[in-house]
C-alpha cells in the first residue's frame, strides 16, 4: 500500500528496520487494523516526495510499518531534508 498524503518519486534508499514485534508501541493498533503479523517499523530516505495537497516537492526521511503477507502501511514523513537541487 502506498502513502495517502504524498507520492514517492523515485526509490527509497538506506532502508533499515528500527523496531520489530513487541518493541513497536503501536503493535496492538496494527494488529487490530490490518491483522496479526510480524510487524517491523522501517525508515528510509526518499529521493523526492510530492505532497498531494500543495504539490510541493522535497527530499525526506520517511517511516512506515510492514508485515509479511500484509505489506507496508502507515507511511509518514519524519523530516524534510530540503528542496531538490
Amino acid at each position: 500500500m502506498r502513502p495517502e498524503n504524498f507520492d514517492i518519486l523515485g526509490e527509497i534508499t538506506d532502508v533499515e528496520t528500527i523496531a520489530i514485534g513487541r518493541s513497536i508501541r503501536e503493535l496492538d493498533y496494527l494488529n487490530r487494523k490490518y491483522g496479526r503479523g510480524r510487524w517491523r517499523k522501517c525508515k528510509g530516505f526518499a529521493a523526492l516526495i510530492c505532497y498531494k495537497k500543495s504539490g510541493r516537492v522535497v527530499k525526506a526521511e520517511i517511516h512506515w510499518y510492514e508485515a509479511h503477507g500484509i505489506g507496508a502501511d502507515e507511511w509518514k514523513v519524519k523530516r524534510e531534508l530540503g528542496q531538490p537541487a
